[in-house]
């Protein structure tokens, strides 16, 4: 990106901070579509915004049909609600194992933990910022049946209720409450048994934050943890792909704009539609890498960042600068971790991932090519391919049993 787009988009967002100040709303809308748009899809950062090629109609249109032909996130379990300290629901649902795809019992195996079997292996995936449980749709296909696994909408998010103390009390959200949210999802759909932690971006933050508040869970039920696409802190000094002068100028008016646009929620949310062209274009730079995505996929993560309220998007943002999680790392240290980013990542770049590994020195460290901020969309083989050898490790997945879809315990498999 070039110097003058930089100072272009930061002049956007400064407009729109200036505008909303003298109540003009309706214009504010349409010129702090960018800032938007950009914190929709994790970054919140400043982009240049390309010239469109295609026709707008044409574009409606293909939305259109890939909403109603795409299969992801089609997928769903038995559901359930756990209750957070302050009383905000949470939506979570479970996907039991199938005990046709699960290899019975070997005598060895029945030797040591006696007549009864062993309690299942859970795992849990906690998803990112604006997000849903369904952006681990291909990873959930994969396993299904194999492995029990809990997919939990975070507070806000998905089907999930509100934050209550967010909306009664006007109280910030902070990833520590996000720890104790993934703590009550726990108590609720995994009450006893081993447990497999996986988090991406923000959903790897509230892991740590619960390995900070309940160290003694995580030592005596986490068999393994798997960090995509996340950080431990500094995210504050995050440049999101802008020069200097850029991402200053964007950091400095970016929150007040937020703050602001979320107490006009309504009036934002319209603008936000009639300006989907444009969020398109900057969901796809700050979620992918790769040039040939799947257009299904890319409307399915577009459809995602769409669904977060604005006034959701702007009240868990500043939680991501005071996030520092670093200490509680060592919760992880004598387990199977994974750590995986893709080097392409704008949003939590893969810098951010060779520092959480640096402190673990003995987790796989995956770094994937041509990758953005939503590896497991993206390249759904290879991150499905390290979780199933991340279970198998653990213990989760059975030798002899197969992973589908993307990935497999067995090097025979082939990508679906």
């Amino acid at each position: 990106m070039s110097e003058s787009s930089a100072e272009a988009v930061a002049a956007v967002a400064a407009a729109a901070s200036a505008t909303g100040a003298a109540g003009n709303w309706r214009r504010a809308t349409g010129i702090a579509g960018a800032a938007i748009g950009v914190v929709a899809a994790g970054a919140a950062a400043g982009v240049a915004i390309e010239r469109l090629t295609v026709g707008r109609g044409m574009r409606k249109k293909a939305r259109l049909a890939l909403d109603s032909t795409g299969p992801y996130g089609s997928l769903r379990g038995t559901p359930g609600r756990a209750y957070a300290d302050d009383g905000t629901e949470l939506y979570y649902e479970v996907d039991d194992v199938d005990p046709e795809a699960v290899p019975p019992l070997s005598p060895r195996r029945r030797r040591l933990f006696g007549r009864k079997a062993p309690a299942p292996v859970t795992v849990v995936f906690s998803h990112g910022y604006c997000l849903n449980q369904d952006s681990w749709h291909f990873q959930r296909a994969a396993l299904r049946g194999v492995v029990r696994t809990v997919h939990w909408d975070q507070r806000s998010h998905g089907r999930s209720g509100r934050g209550v103390q967010q909306v009664q009390d006007d109280v910030p959200v902070t990833i520590d409450q996000l720890g104790r949210d993934l703590k009550a999802v726990m108590d609720a759909a995994v009450p006893q048994g081993p447990i497999v932690l996986v988090g991406h971006s923000m959903g790897g933050m509230t892991v740590m934050a619960l390995a900070d508040q309940y160290p003694e869970l995580i030592r005596d039920r986490v068999v393994a943890t798997a960090f995509v696409g996340t950080s431990s802190g500094r995210l504050g000094e995050v440049n999101f792909g802008l020069p200097v002068a850029g991402v200053n100028a964007v950091r400095r008016v970016l929150p007040g704009v937020l703050k602001a646009l979320g107490q006009q929620a309504a009036l934002v949310e319209k603008g936000r539609r009639a300006t989907a062209d444009l969020f398109a274009g900057i969901i796809k730079r700050y979620s992918f890498a790769s040039r040939d995505v799947d257009p299904a996929v890319a409307r399915f993560a577009e459809r995602m960042i769409e669904g977060t309220p604005i006034d959701v998007v702007a009240e868990f943002y500043p939680a991501f600068t005071d996030h520092d999680k670093t200490e509680a790392l060592e919760s992880f240290a004598d387990m199977p971790v994974l750590v995986l980013a893709g080097i392409g990542d704008l949003v939590t770049p893969s810098e951010h991932s060779e520092a959480i590994a640096d402190l673990l020195p003995d987790a796989e460290l995956v770094l994937v090519p041509d990758a953005g901020h939503l590896v497991m969309l993206e390249h759904p083989e290879v991150v499905t391919d390290r979780l199933a050898d991340l279970l198998t490790r653990a213990g989760a997945v059975p030798a002899g049993a197969t992973v589908g879809g993307y990935g497999s315990t067995s090097s025979t498999a082939q990508p679906g």
